[in-house]
């Protein structure tokens, strides 16, 4: 599998069963519906633990444009192939908003709360002030991507110094601290924006919410749009600041 198929895939797992989630708890007439944030967060973990089981061995893993953002900034991952991977993650991302969208069809139609609807897809404020939420963004992108680097960094002292091939990715065992760290992310910060904390989570799935026919769907907010996008990646390159400055003071 290529560096592109298994970003797209594992973006597209991830998309596919957190916003899979959200949709089960939010929709009207799921078995989920009204089941609480405790699912939503455990939902979106277990999403990120299989979509890196499924391509960790393959392309790293990254499944979200921060963190590929933030291991370039660190020096541990190839400028070079940032866009390729950012592409991959923000196509996977749109794709697994689809098959949401899909699975859950007849439960978009009966669904009259026009923000739950949006929730589906991708994330927004409890309360709308645009400084505040892109702090929110920032600030937990930036656990994300630290946890990241420092789970990552023994893999990479040992790799070779050709960036184009390192593989960032683990196995089952290690696709375990992610997947909880994405969960502490939401459980302890997540009420404020939803923590997107990953662009390919919420721009191509606005994209989709934006394009396929559903009843009382209303806007798709794309005034809010930027504080998933611009937040993370703020947030990414502190964590990748924060990284540099320790290794050299050490």
């Amino acid at each position: 599998m290529t560096d592109f198929t298994a970003e797209f895939i594992g973006t597209m797992i991830l998309v596919l069963l957190g916003d899979g989630v959200v949709a089960n708890v939010c929709l009207k007439g799921t078995k989920g519906h009204d089941s609480g944030l405790i699912v939503i967060t455990l939902g979106w973990g277990l999403a990120v633990f299989i979509a890196v089981v499924v391509s960790g061995q393959f392309s790293g893993a990254h499944i979200n444009p921060a963190v590929t953002v933030g291991l370039a900034a660190a020096g541990k991952f190839a400028l070079a192939k940032v866009p390729l991977f950012i592409t991959a993650q923000l196509l996977g991302g749109a794709f697994g908003a689809f098959l949401v969208w899909l699975f859950y069809r007849d439960h978009f139609e009966i669904t009259t709360d026009q923000g739950a609807i949006l929730g589906t897809f991708s994330t927004g404020p409890s309360i709308r002030k645009p400084l505040s939420n892109l702090l929110s963004e920032i600030i937990g992108t930036f656990v994300l991507i630290l946890a990241v680097l420092y789970a990552a960094a023994p893999k990479l002292e040992s790799a070779a110094t050709d960036l184009s091939h390192v593989k960032v990715g683990m196995g089952a065992l290690g696709a375990l601290p992610v997947a909880f760290v994405v969960m502490g992310i939401g459980m302890s910060l997540g009420g404020t924006t939803g923590y997107a904390i990953n662009p390919a989570r919420d721009l191509g799935p606005r994209l989709i919410h934006q394009l396929v026919p559903i009843k009382n769907k209303g806007a798709s907010d794309w005034g809010y749009s930027w504080i998933p996008v611009v937040g993370p990646t703020l947030g990414a390159l502190l964590a990748a600041l924060v990284s540099w400055l320790t290794s050299a003071i050490q």
